[in-house]
């Protein structure tokens, strides 16, 4: 069998928690028994894996031009996974007209359209309100992708609740698919001396990671004030120019930019700060830190979706003066250490193993091979977004290619 991925951007596992979650889910098609195909129209990357060195061919393909349609005829996938929504608009309607027999399926990432609505509520100081996401344009688009695919994966289940409950969508155009994590990476070592300094890492460009990295310039002067030799470590890809401008020795607040290795940088400190005010899915840099043993101070929304069955591996605080408390306890008193760092590892153990994770995506993902046609007939809203008058996406793009086509004193 052959599964085509069309990616938003080339995997940097490096870099985001996004790129990590694609390199688990390119595995675990391989273990089932797919070859795997990775096409993207991003533009290279200094970051990117190497994907041949995984066994995955590797393909470019153009925005809005038919070239993609010859492409997908000689490729004839079995199954077709879209890295977000986007790319369903972009290419899922090509795909259904000439490999209608290939699964289609949608890699959520996390709820784009939540995300954006909980950042304009907080703009805007007001809770988030269901009119906030439902109305947006964003949403809609985000939503219709989803019905138009045959499953959607969901990394939390947090948002997985909130799709069934807010939009009614049925459970079996979902798939809940987490992390899915080799838990002999968790780090045993007992080293609460050897540790030192806290940590925050995120790649600068999500938006949702720089305003952590202002709140915690905000916030740092007072848990410095009672742990004076302690440093503030900001980790992350593509650090823009006013991130570096918030560099300061003198206060202990270091922007140190690109991690060659996060888990080492994250298993040298001793607590991982992450004052999320907005977002959605779950956080990489905090499955990250129970995997390496570093308790963290978070917020509601970063630990949404995060907590198992045992208490968060650290603490979850939705006040300021609460988060600087929990962070100086942490830093300070080992045994106060040593409860969140075990905590986290259980949690992370409990999450994020891979075998179940991949057990049950390989079993719906059989299940709806096997039932594919009645489960199409099943998805009304589906076929009613596919439909030639709902098509604008597609006439669009066939637009823009005319478009360009045409001389450029025409054009």
């Amino acid at each position: 069998m052959h599964a085509l991925i069309i990616g938003y951007v080339w995997p940097e596992p490096a870099s985001s928690a996004a790129g990590s979650r694609m390199l688990q889910l390119i595995t675990a098609l391989q273990g089932f028994g797919y070859a795997v195909r990775f096409a993207s129209p991003a533009a290279d990357s200094e970051h990117a894996v190497d994907l041949p060195a995984l066994g995955v061919e590797v393909a470019r393909i153009a925005l809005n031009h038919s070239s993609f349609d010859e492409q997908i005829q000689a490729w004839q996938p079995d199954l077709v996974l879209f890295d977000r929504f986007m790319m369903e608009e972009q290419f899922g309607w090509r795909v259904e007209k000439y490999c209608p027999a290939a699964l289609r399926i949608l890699d959520s990432e996390d709820l784009h359209f939540l995300r954006d609505a909980r950042q304009q509520a907080l703009r805007h100081k007001h809770p988030l309100q269901f009119a906030d996401y439902s109305t947006s344009e964003l949403c809609k688009r985000e939503i219709a992708a989803i019905y138009r695919c045959d499953m959607t994966l969901v990394i939390s289940p947090f948002e997985l609740d909130f799709l069934q409950r807010e939009f009614s969508i049925a459970a079996d155009l979902l798939c809940y698919c987490p992390f899915m994590e080799d838990i002999s990476r968790i780090n045993p070592a007992d080293d609460f001396a050897a540790r030192a300094h806290f940590i925050s890492i995120g790649n600068f460009r999500h938006a949702p990671n720089w305003d952590a990295v202002l709140e915690l310039k905000r916030l740092w002067p007072e848990i410095r004030r009672a742990v004076p030799h302690a440093e503030m470590h900001i980790y992350g890809a593509y650090p823009p120019p006013k991130a570096s401008q918030l560099h300061n020795a003198r206060e202990g607040f270091l922007i140190k930019g690109w991690a060659e290795d996060a888990s080492a940088v994250i298993s040298a400190a001793r607590v991982l700060l992450a004052p999320l005010r907005f977002g959605a899915g779950i956080k990489g840099k905090l499955a990250d830190a129970m995997a390496c043993g570093t308790p963290s101070v978070t917020t509601p929304v970063g630990a949404e979706g995060m907590q198992a069955s045992r208490p968060w591996g650290g603490a979850v605080c939705d006040n300021d003066a609460d988060f600087i408390a929990q962070a100086i306890a942490l830093y300070g008193d080992e045994n106060t250490w040593q409860r969140a760092r075990a905590a986290g590892i259980a949690n992370f153990a409990e999450l994020y193993a891979a075998p179940r994770h991949r057990e049950y995506l390989h079993k719906r993902l059989q299940d709806l091979r096997d039932n594919l046609a009645a489960k199409r007939s099943a998805n009304f809203i589906g076929s009613m977004l596919r439909h030639h008058s709902m098509k604008s996406t597609q006439y669009m793009a066939q637009w823009i290619e005319a478009k360009n086509k045409l001389p450029q004193s025409q054009a």
